[in-house]
């Protein structure tokens, strides 16, 4: 039976060594990945319609499981914004398509980042969790070239079951993605 790269490398590498750097009494209390959630919004599909449509089509390859929109929550008349107008379109990875999406990201999307120096730990959210901004949506290799019209960006985010950013960040960090220095606590 299949099972995905990084489920081996955190059962194996991972979690021997978190519990050993956090000195945890059982293999539970490690941290674990729980879901990967890609989000992107889509501010000039007010006027377009069909920019949702194709956004979803864009993010439903790069995911490998089909993307739903995002609507709006209220009227904005400033932005000409009615009530349940679709804005956006987002995807939720858990199990092995979270974990085979994470490693095509660190293998094969990142290095594709122009002048690519590294991912600053910056996004971390206080209670574990990792939010990232991607500016083109090509570094995908599942997005053709020459079919897309608009260049997009997209935020990506790890929601962990750690209850520090420390714990989080060497979750992370072991699991293989480039940050580019080390974390910087609050209290520090």
């Amino acid at each position: 039976m299949y099972a995905p790269r990084l489920i081996k490398k955190y059962k194996d590498d991972v979690v021997p060594a978190l519990k050993k750097q956090f000195e945890y009494k059982s293999t539970m209390q490690v941290p674990r990945l729980q879901k990967i959630v890609l989000n992107q919004g889509l501010g000039a599909a007010v006027a377009d319609k069909r920019m949702v449509e194709t956004a979803m089509n864009e993010m439903s390859l790069i995911a490998g499981q089909k993307a739903v929109s995002t609507k709006s929550r209220k009227d904005i008349s400033n932005f000409k914004l009615r009530k349940g107008m679709p804005i956006g379109c987002t995807v939720t990875l858990r199990g092995e398509r979270m974990y085979e999406f994470l490693d095509r990201f660190i293998s094969i999307s990142l290095p594709r980042i122009r002048d690519f120096k590294g991912l600053a730990p910056k996004g971390f959210d206080g209670r574990g969790n990792y939010t990232l901004g991607i500016t083109e949506q090509i570094i995908f290799p599942e997005i053709d070239i020459d079919k897309i019209n608009k260049i997009t960006g997209m935020d990506i985010t790890f929601v962990t079951s750690a209850n520090t950013d420390a714990e989080a960040y060497s979750l992370l960090k072991e699991f293989g993605l480039p940050f580019n220095e080390p974390l910087k606590t609050k209290n520090a």
